[in-house]
């Protein structure tokens, strides 16, 4: 099982991305954003999973895997 998290442009965003994990019986929490990782707003989701996760919104900002060393990106939202 692997950890991922889920950064936001939004509180909401993030809030509901937690309710999709749970949908998907994956265990999220709703936590202050890492400060070697940027956010919008500031929340961001940490959940578990062997790969599969909710499908990014309009309010991811990105989603990294958790390594001993840093983080992995998984998703980035396209800037424009």
């Amino acid at each position: 099982m692997m950890t991922y998290i889920a950064t936001f442009y939004s509180h909401y965003g993030a809030i509901q991305f937690r309710k999709n994990c749970e949908k998907m019986n994956l265990k999220a929490v709703v936590m202050p954003v890492p400060r070697n990782l940027s956010s919008s707003c500031g929340t961001c989701v940490q959940f578990e999973s062997e790969g599969k996760f909710p499908d990014s919104t309009e309010e991811t900002e990105q989603i990294v895997r958790v390594e001993e060393r840093g983080y992995v990106s998984i998703y980035q939202a396209d800037e424009e």
